[in-house]
């Protein structure tokens, strides 16, 4: 395998890094203190910022506002968002914009995507469903009549759905096709009900009553949803394996100045264990990672479909990260939950990227009904 970055990916990286760089992760309360939601907000500055520098078109073709790039830059940029624990969906709206460029109709990708690339549209996607086992498009019903699209159901767990301009739902039509709706956030029939992740962040649970779409507005090419579902999940084990970077770098230096009995902690053998430990965790993380993404940028065939990587690429992600941030939490003692130190927050950041679109244990099903299958 050579993961060698192009030019374009590692000027992308490094974009990223500048604009991550004066970042603070504990710019809002903490998720430990605070009841309901850190802020009424994403973070706005910061994403006016991204879109100034190009990143929130990354993927988007040039004659629509954006610079053409592919999934592994993507993923170069959210993991360098991660560990700074950047409040904007970064993700979510570049996955959603990216299906847009490739299934929708020529007329609404050309409405849409320059306002996305500008960063005037905030878009995000239900990619969770009830209960982040069963497949997300189970969770709503959709049929055609003569003029519209009708859409029922309820899903949880969406991000940043209160503050997007656009949502992309699946549903399940009568004869087992799955389409991709765009509802606006103050759609008739269309109810959003405060959810809170681990992370403090305000998600939403959706409920559909009777939704009508214009044909315009629903995705009904058969690849738009699987296409979202892996670039979502790729990015997400991007976002994670940032995150247990920065935590494992926070740990390195922290153990590396705690003194016991006259030494660095860094210097006890169970301390040196258990962080080579989570260091393994982590180039794993990062070569499944890596693998994922490759997968589907190229569409490259091999023996098994791309989803038993992206299932291989989540289940490290999800134990992964958890397990890093667990050994730190335990390492920096005290501190680990002291609400003054940051470190708690990426605890609870690492636990809603886990359970983001699916546990391991999904995954783990998935990637076994896949082996059974072949």
């Amino acid at each position: 395998m050579d993961f060698t970055f192009t030019e374009e990916q590692q000027a992308a990286a490094e974009t990223a890094r500048t604009v991550f760089a004066d970042v603070a992760p504990d710019a809002v309360p903490s998720p430990a203190l605070t009841p309901t939601a850190v802020a009424d907000d994403l973070d706005r500055p910061l994403w006016q910022h991204i879109a100034a520098t190009d990143l929130l078109g990354l993927l988007i073709a040039p004659e629509h506002g954006g610079t053409g790039l592919d999934p592994i830059a993507l993923c170069l940029v959210l993991r360098e968002s991660a560990r700074v624990l950047a409040r904007v969906p970064l993700l979510e709206t570049t996955a959603v914009a990216h299906v847009l460029q490739h299934h929708a109709p020529a007329g609404t990708a050309a409405a849409l995507l320059p306002e996305v690339a500008a960063g005037r549209l905030v878009l995000t996607a239900a990619a969770h469903g009830t209960t982040g086992h069963e497949p997300a498009e189970r969770a709503v019903t959709a049929h055609h009549d003569d003029t519209h699209w009708i859409l029922d159901g309820t899903t949880d767990h969406v991000p940043w759905a209160h503050q997007a301009d656009l949502t992309a739902v699946p549903a399940h039509t009568a004869d087992g096709r799955t389409v991709l709706a765009l509802l606006p956030h103050d759609h008739p029939g269309l109810t959003l009900d405060a959810q809170y992740g681990t992370h403090g962040e305000r998600l939403a649970r959706l409920s559909l009553d009777a939704v009508r779409l214009d044909t315009g507005r629903v995705l009904d090419a058969p690849d738009a949803w699987p296409a979202l579902r892996a670039l979502l999940t790729t990015g997400t084990c991007a976002l994670a394996l940032g995150l247990g970077e920065q935590v494992l770098a926070m740990t390195s230096q922290y153990t590396g100045k705690r003194e016991q009995f006259g030494h660095p902690v860094a210097t006890f053998q169970a301390v040196a264990v258990q962080t080579a430990d989570r260091y393994i965790d982590l180039r794993a993380m990062e070569a499944t990672l890596w693998q994922a993404a490759w997968r589907i940028t190229t569409a490259a065939d091999t023996d098994l479909p791309a989803e038993a990587d992206l299932a291989v690429a989540k289940i490290w992600a999800a134990e992964g990260v958890r397990r890093v941030v667990q050994t730190a939490q335990h390492l920096h003692g005290g501190f680990g939950a002291d609400t003054d130190h940051p470190l708690h927050r990426y605890h609870a950041w690492a636990k809603y990227l886990e359970l983001s679109l699916g546990p391991a244990a999904a995954h783990e099903e998935a990637l076994g009904d896949l082996l059974a299958a072949d």
